[in-house]
Protein backbone atom coordinates (compact mmCIF):
# COMPACT_ATOMS: atom_id res chain seq x y z
CA UNK A 1 0.00 0.00 0.00
CA UNK A 2 1.02 3.43 -0.79
CA UNK A 3 0.36 5.84 1.84
CA UNK A 4 -0.35 9.05 0.59
CA UNK A 5 -3.02 10.36 3.50
CA UNK A 6 -0.32 12.17 5.86
CA UNK A 7 -2.87 14.72 7.17
CA UNK A 8 -4.88 12.07 8.42
CA UNK A 9 -2.21 10.50 10.20
CA UNK A 10 1.56 9.84 10.18
CA UNK A 11 3.47 6.69 10.20
CA UNK A 12 5.01 5.92 13.73
CA UNK A 13 8.95 6.64 13.84
CA UNK A 14 10.60 3.43 14.59
CA UNK A 15 12.59 6.13 17.32
CA UNK A 16 9.32 6.56 18.83
CA UNK A 17 8.05 2.91 19.07
CA UNK A 18 11.77 2.21 20.25
CA UNK A 19 11.33 5.19 22.89
CA UNK A 20 7.81 3.50 23.69
CA UNK A 21 8.48 -0.54 24.22
CA UNK A 22 10.49 -0.09 27.85
CA UNK A 23 7.20 1.91 29.35
CA UNK A 24 5.34 -0.91 28.23
CA UNK A 25 6.78 -3.97 30.16
CA UNK A 26 4.70 -5.93 32.35
CA UNK A 27 5.79 -8.04 35.02
CA UNK A 28 9.36 -8.62 35.86
CA UNK A 29 9.77 -5.64 33.48
CA UNK A 30 10.24 -1.70 35.12
CA UNK A 31 8.52 0.13 33.37
CA UNK A 32 4.72 -0.02 34.07
CA UNK A 33 4.75 1.90 37.09
CA UNK A 34 1.88 4.87 37.95
CA UNK A 35 3.79 7.90 37.04
CA UNK A 36 2.02 9.88 39.91
CA UNK A 37 3.19 7.09 42.28
CA UNK A 38 6.37 8.15 45.39
CA UNK A 39 8.16 5.04 44.89
CA UNK A 40 11.07 4.20 42.55
CA UNK A 41 9.09 2.95 39.51
CA UNK A 42 6.75 6.09 40.07
CA UNK A 43 9.55 8.14 40.11
CA UNK A 44 11.21 6.92 36.68
CA UNK A 45 8.10 6.87 34.49
CA UNK A 46 7.72 10.30 35.59
CA UNK A 47 11.00 10.80 34.91
CA UNK A 48 10.45 9.86 31.50
CA UNK A 49 7.20 12.02 31.22
CA UNK A 50 9.26 15.16 32.21
CA UNK A 51 11.93 14.09 29.41
CA UNK A 52 9.08 14.20 27.18
CA UNK A 53 7.81 17.56 28.12
CA UNK A 54 11.16 18.92 27.55
CA UNK A 55 11.52 17.40 23.73
CA UNK A 56 8.01 18.70 23.31
CA UNK A 57 8.74 22.48 24.82
CA UNK A 58 11.54 22.33 21.99
CA UNK A 59 8.83 22.63 19.16
CA UNK A 60 6.85 25.31 20.77
CA UNK A 61 7.83 29.19 21.93
CA UNK A 62 9.36 29.31 25.74
CA UNK A 63 7.66 31.19 27.53
CA UNK A 64 4.78 28.31 28.30
CA UNK A 65 3.80 25.31 29.42
CA UNK A 66 2.89 22.11 27.96
CA UNK A 67 0.36 20.10 29.16
CA UNK A 68 -0.26 16.59 28.11
CA UNK A 69 -3.64 15.84 26.65
CA UNK A 70 -5.26 12.74 24.87
CA UNK A 71 -4.73 14.45 21.32
CA UNK A 72 -5.65 17.88 19.88
CA UNK A 73 -9.34 17.58 20.24
CA UNK A 74 -8.68 17.41 24.12
CA UNK A 75 -6.17 20.62 24.37
CA UNK A 76 -8.94 22.46 22.15
CA UNK A 77 -11.63 21.43 24.52
CA UNK A 78 -9.42 22.31 27.52
CA UNK A 79 -8.49 25.78 25.58
CA UNK A 80 -11.82 27.18 25.07
CA UNK A 81 -13.64 25.79 28.01
CA UNK A 82 -11.24 27.21 30.27
CA UNK A 83 -10.86 30.57 29.35
CA UNK A 84 -13.05 33.15 30.88
CA UNK A 85 -15.87 33.40 29.02
CA UNK A 86 -17.09 36.57 28.27
CA UNK A 87 -17.48 37.78 25.08
CA UNK A 88 -17.61 36.13 21.69
CA UNK A 89 -15.66 33.60 19.64
CA UNK A 90 -13.99 34.13 16.49
CA UNK A 91 -12.73 31.33 14.28
CA UNK A 92 -11.79 31.34 10.87
CA UNK A 93 -14.19 29.69 8.11
CA UNK A 94 -11.41 27.09 7.62
CA UNK A 95 -11.09 25.60 11.20
CA UNK A 96 -11.68 21.77 12.05
CA UNK A 97 -14.68 21.06 13.79
CA UNK A 98 -12.86 20.75 16.84
CA UNK A 99 -12.71 24.15 17.34
CA UNK A 100 -15.71 25.26 15.34
CA UNK A 101 -18.35 22.64 17.57
CA UNK A 102 -16.73 23.30 20.65
CA UNK A 103 -16.59 26.92 20.67
CA UNK A 104 -20.40 26.56 19.57
CA UNK A 105 -21.39 24.68 22.59
CA UNK A 106 -19.81 27.45 25.05
CA UNK A 107 -21.63 30.20 23.58
CA UNK A 108 -21.47 32.90 20.67
CA UNK A 109 -19.22 32.05 17.34
CA UNK A 110 -18.45 34.56 14.71
CA UNK A 111 -16.84 33.27 11.55
CA UNK A 112 -13.63 34.93 9.96
CA UNK A 113 -14.08 34.35 6.20
CA UNK A 114 -11.12 33.67 3.65
CA UNK A 115 -10.04 34.70 0.39
CA UNK A 116 -10.22 31.92 -2.68
CA UNK A 117 -6.71 31.56 -1.83
CA UNK A 118 -7.80 29.65 1.67
CA UNK A 119 -6.07 32.95 3.32
CA UNK A 120 -7.92 34.97 6.18
CA UNK A 121 -9.29 38.00 4.89
CA UNK A 122 -7.30 40.63 6.72
CA UNK A 123 -9.11 43.84 5.91
CA UNK A 124 -12.62 42.13 8.27
CA UNK A 125 -14.20 44.08 10.09
CA UNK A 126 -15.28 41.94 13.17
CA UNK A 127 -19.01 42.64 14.10
CA UNK A 128 -18.25 42.18 17.50
CA UNK A 129 -14.86 42.21 20.46
CA UNK A 130 -13.99 39.10 20.52
CA UNK A 131 -12.57 37.17 23.94
CA UNK A 132 -10.97 34.57 21.53
CA UNK A 133 -9.77 34.06 18.01
CA UNK A 134 -8.85 30.73 17.08
CA UNK A 135 -7.18 30.09 13.72
CA UNK A 136 -5.49 27.09 12.45
CA UNK A 137 -1.85 27.86 11.17
CA UNK A 138 -1.71 25.05 8.60
CA UNK A 139 -4.60 23.78 7.20
CA UNK A 140 -5.33 19.98 7.58
CA UNK A 141 -7.66 19.92 4.34
CA UNK A 142 -5.43 22.75 1.72
CA UNK A 143 -2.35 23.37 3.19
CA UNK A 144 -2.52 27.39 3.60
CA UNK A 145 -0.13 28.57 5.90
CA UNK A 146 -2.19 31.79 7.63
CA UNK A 147 -0.67 34.98 8.06
CA UNK A 148 -0.14 34.64 11.69
CA UNK A 149 2.10 37.64 12.77
CA UNK A 150 -0.97 39.34 11.27
CA UNK A 151 -3.17 37.68 13.00
CA UNK A 152 -1.38 37.97 16.56
CA UNK A 153 -1.32 41.62 16.18
CA UNK A 154 -5.07 41.54 15.60
CA UNK A 155 -5.61 39.53 18.64
CA UNK A 156 -3.32 41.59 20.59
CA UNK A 157 -5.43 45.21 19.18
CA UNK A 158 -8.82 43.40 20.33
CA UNK A 159 -7.45 42.17 23.70
CA UNK A 160 -8.50 39.01 22.90
CA UNK A 161 -7.05 35.70 23.52
CA UNK A 162 -5.56 33.57 20.62
CA UNK A 163 -5.85 30.29 20.23
CA UNK A 164 -3.25 28.18 17.42
CA UNK A 165 -4.29 24.79 16.14
CA UNK A 166 -0.93 23.63 15.05
CA UNK A 167 -1.85 20.37 14.45
CA UNK A 168 -0.56 20.46 10.92
CA UNK A 169 2.42 23.32 11.70
CA UNK A 170 4.39 21.47 14.72
CA UNK A 171 7.57 19.77 13.64
CA UNK A 172 7.20 21.17 9.93
CA UNK A 173 7.46 24.92 10.12
CA UNK A 174 7.74 27.51 13.39
CA UNK A 175 4.82 27.77 15.39
CA UNK A 176 3.21 31.11 15.46
CA UNK A 177 3.50 32.27 18.75
CA UNK A 178 -0.01 32.86 20.85
CA UNK A 179 -1.42 31.98 23.85
CA UNK A 180 -2.43 28.74 23.82
CA UNK A 181 -1.50 26.09 21.37
CA UNK A 182 -3.39 22.53 20.35
CA UNK A 183 -0.65 19.95 18.86
CA UNK A 184 -1.17 16.31 18.27
CA UNK A 185 1.87 13.75 18.21
CA UNK A 186 -0.06 11.14 15.86
CA UNK A 187 0.62 13.73 12.83
CA UNK A 188 4.16 14.08 13.50
CA UNK A 189 5.24 10.86 13.49
CA UNK A 190 4.22 10.00 16.96
CA UNK A 191 1.71 7.64 18.71
CA UNK A 192 -2.01 8.00 18.36
CA UNK A 193 -3.86 9.06 21.80
CA UNK A 194 -1.52 11.56 23.15
CA UNK A 195 -1.36 15.73 22.56
CA UNK A 196 -0.30 19.03 24.03
CA UNK A 197 -1.96 22.00 25.27
CA UNK A 198 1.06 25.02 25.11
CA UNK A 199 -0.06 27.88 27.58
CA UNK A 200 1.72 30.96 27.69
CA UNK A 201 2.98 32.06 31.25
CA UNK A 202 0.27 34.57 32.62
CA UNK A 203 -2.58 32.78 31.12
CA UNK A 204 -5.11 31.66 33.73
CA UNK A 205 -7.80 28.05 32.97
CA UNK A 206 -9.96 27.01 34.94
CA UNK A 207 -10.33 23.05 34.63
CA UNK A 208 -12.55 21.36 32.78
CA UNK A 209 -11.18 17.86 33.72
CA UNK A 210 -11.75 17.36 37.37
CA UNK A 211 -10.02 14.82 39.67
CA UNK A 212 -6.52 13.74 40.98
CA UNK A 213 -5.48 17.22 39.86
CA UNK A 214 -2.77 16.14 37.53
CA UNK A 215 -0.81 18.26 34.76
CA UNK A 216 -1.22 21.26 37.21
CA UNK A 217 -4.96 20.55 38.33
CA UNK A 218 -5.96 21.43 34.03
CA UNK A 219 -6.28 18.02 33.56
CA UNK A 220 -6.71 15.47 35.68
CA UNK A 221 -6.32 11.78 34.92
CA UNK A 222 -3.01 9.27 35.04
CA UNK A 223 -0.94 10.16 31.78
CA UNK A 224 0.92 7.04 29.71
CA UNK A 225 4.84 6.81 29.91
CA UNK A 226 4.75 5.33 26.69
CA UNK A 227 2.54 7.40 25.00
CA UNK A 228 4.60 10.91 26.56
CA UNK A 229 7.90 8.85 25.62
CA UNK A 230 6.79 8.10 21.79
CA UNK A 231 5.35 11.91 21.74
CA UNK A 232 8.82 13.33 22.50
CA UNK A 233 10.96 10.82 20.54
CA UNK A 234 8.65 12.28 17.46
CA UNK A 235 9.64 15.81 18.57
CA UNK A 236 13.28 15.49 19.11
CA UNK A 237 13.22 13.55 15.92
CA UNK A 238 11.28 16.36 14.33
CA UNK A 239 13.50 19.09 15.59
CA UNK A 240 16.76 17.28 13.63
CA UNK A 241 14.84 16.20 10.68
CA UNK A 242 13.12 19.74 9.82
CA UNK A 243 15.24 21.13 7.30
CA UNK A 244 16.02 17.26 6.08
CA UNK A 245 12.13 16.47 6.12
CA UNK A 246 11.46 20.04 4.11
CA UNK A 247 13.66 19.51 1.04
CA UNK A 248 12.07 15.99 1.25
CA UNK A 249 8.39 17.28 0.42
CA UNK A 250 9.71 20.21 -1.18
CA UNK A 251 11.16 17.75 -3.77
CA UNK A 252 8.15 15.97 -3.92
CA UNK A 253 5.70 18.66 -4.59
CA UNK A 254 7.79 19.68 -7.76
CA UNK A 255 7.62 16.34 -9.15
CA UNK A 256 3.85 16.49 -8.36
CA UNK A 257 3.10 19.80 -10.28
CA UNK A 258 4.97 17.83 -13.37
CA UNK A 259 2.85 15.00 -12.86
CA UNK A 260 -0.77 16.32 -12.39
CA UNK A 261 -0.87 18.20 -15.29
CA UNK A 262 -4.40 19.66 -16.22
CA UNK A 263 -5.46 19.50 -12.44
CA UNK A 264 -6.43 22.58 -10.86
CA UNK A 265 -4.91 23.29 -7.06
CA UNK A 266 -7.40 24.45 -4.20
CA UNK A 267 -5.77 27.00 -2.07
CA UNK A 268 -2.73 29.08 -2.22
CA UNK A 269 0.39 27.43 -4.12
CA UNK A 270 2.65 29.85 -2.18
CA UNK A 271 1.08 30.74 1.30
CA UNK A 272 1.04 26.53 1.92
CA UNK A 273 2.66 23.76 3.15
CA UNK A 274 3.71 21.76 0.32
CA UNK A 275 3.34 18.47 1.66
CA UNK A 276 -0.43 19.12 1.14
CA UNK A 277 -2.04 18.42 -2.37
CA UNK A 278 -5.65 19.20 -2.90
CA UNK A 279 -6.57 18.88 -6.60
CA UNK A 280 -9.60 18.99 -8.23
CA UNK A 281 -11.00 18.00 -11.59
CA UNK A 282 -14.07 18.35 -13.94
CA UNK A 283 -16.25 15.69 -13.88
CA UNK A 284 -14.17 13.70 -11.26
CA UNK A 285 -16.27 11.54 -8.50
CA UNK A 286 -13.55 11.58 -5.78
CA UNK A 287 -15.33 9.13 -3.83
CA UNK A 288 -15.31 6.29 -6.31
CA UNK A 289 -11.76 7.80 -7.32
CA UNK A 290 -10.36 6.48 -3.94
CA UNK A 291 -12.20 3.24 -4.15
CA UNK A 292 -10.96 2.11 -7.44
CA UNK A 293 -7.18 3.39 -6.98
CA UNK A 294 -6.02 -0.18 -5.45
CA UNK A 295 -2.99 0.11 -3.61
CA UNK A 296 -2.90 4.11 -2.81
CA UNK A 297 -4.19 5.53 0.09
CA UNK A 298 -5.79 9.17 0.18
CA UNK A 299 -8.06 11.11 0.18
CA UNK A 300 -11.14 13.69 -0.26
CA UNK A 301 -10.64 15.66 2.44
CA UNK A 302 -10.44 15.73 6.69
CA UNK A 303 -10.67 12.06 7.80
CA UNK A 304 -12.96 13.24 10.81
CA UNK A 305 -15.58 14.41 8.28
CA UNK A 306 -15.39 11.43 6.12
CA UNK A 307 -18.44 9.59 5.65
CA UNK A 308 -21.07 12.51 6.08
CA UNK A 309 -21.69 13.09 2.82
CA UNK A 310 -21.63 16.55 2.70
CA UNK A 311 -19.18 18.59 1.03
CA UNK A 312 -15.75 19.87 2.60
CA UNK A 313 -16.66 23.19 4.51
CA UNK A 314 -13.16 23.95 3.63
CA UNK A 315 -13.66 23.98 0.01
CA UNK A 316 -17.10 25.94 0.15
CA UNK A 317 -15.32 28.22 2.29
CA UNK A 318 -13.12 29.01 -0.89
CA UNK A 319 -15.86 29.49 -3.34
CA UNK A 320 -16.01 26.05 -5.06
CA UNK A 321 -19.38 24.58 -5.57
CA UNK A 322 -20.78 21.48 -4.34
CA UNK A 323 -19.43 19.60 -7.86
CA UNK A 324 -16.03 21.24 -7.60
CA UNK A 325 -16.33 20.56 -3.45
CA UNK A 326 -16.50 16.35 -4.43
CA UNK A 327 -14.62 16.07 -7.12
CA UNK A 328 -11.44 17.05 -4.94
CA UNK A 329 -9.04 15.04 -3.71
CA UNK A 330 -6.05 15.53 -1.12
CA UNK A 331 -2.74 14.17 -1.18
CA UNK A 332 -0.13 13.96 1.98
CA UNK A 333 3.05 12.91 1.88
CA UNK A 334 6.38 13.57 3.88
CA UNK A 335 9.49 11.81 5.53
CA UNK A 336 8.93 8.04 4.51
CA UNK A 337 7.31 8.50 1.00
CA UNK A 338 9.61 7.97 -1.77
CA UNK A 339 9.87 9.37 -4.87
CA UNK A 340 9.53 5.88 -7.00
CA UNK A 341 6.27 5.43 -5.13
CA UNK A 342 4.64 8.69 -5.40
CA UNK A 343 5.56 8.61 -9.07
CA UNK A 344 3.87 5.35 -9.00
CA UNK A 345 0.77 6.21 -7.04
CA UNK A 346 0.45 9.18 -9.16
CA UNK A 347 0.31 7.32 -12.35
CA UNK A 348 -2.44 4.70 -10.67
CA UNK A 349 -4.61 7.87 -10.14
CA UNK A 350 -4.13 9.01 -13.87
CA UNK A 351 -4.97 6.01 -14.95
CA UNK A 352 -8.12 5.78 -12.87
CA UNK A 353 -9.27 9.61 -13.24
CA UNK A 354 -8.82 8.40 -17.48
CA UNK A 355 -11.13 5.03 -17.14
CA UNK A 356 -13.47 7.37 -14.98
CA UNK A 357 -14.50 9.48 -17.76
CA UNK A 358 -14.40 7.18 -20.65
Amino acid sequence: MIYLDYQATTPLAPEARDAMLRWLDGPGGTGFGNPHSPHTLGRQAAAAIELARDRVAALLPPDGKVIFTSGATEAINLAIRGAPDEGPIMVSALEHSAVGDTAAAVGDVERWPVGEDGLIDLDYQFKTKPRMIAVMQVNNEIGTIQPMVQIERRAREMGALLLVDAVQAAGKIEIAHADMIAISAHKMHGPKGVGALWVRNGVELSSSITGGGQEGGIRSGTLSPALCAGFGAAAKLAVERRDADAVHVETLWNRALELFEGWTLNGSADARWHGNLNLRREGLDASRLISETRGVAFSAGSACASGSGRPSHVLKAIGLDDAAAKGSIRLGYGRYTTLKEFEEATERINAAYAAQQA
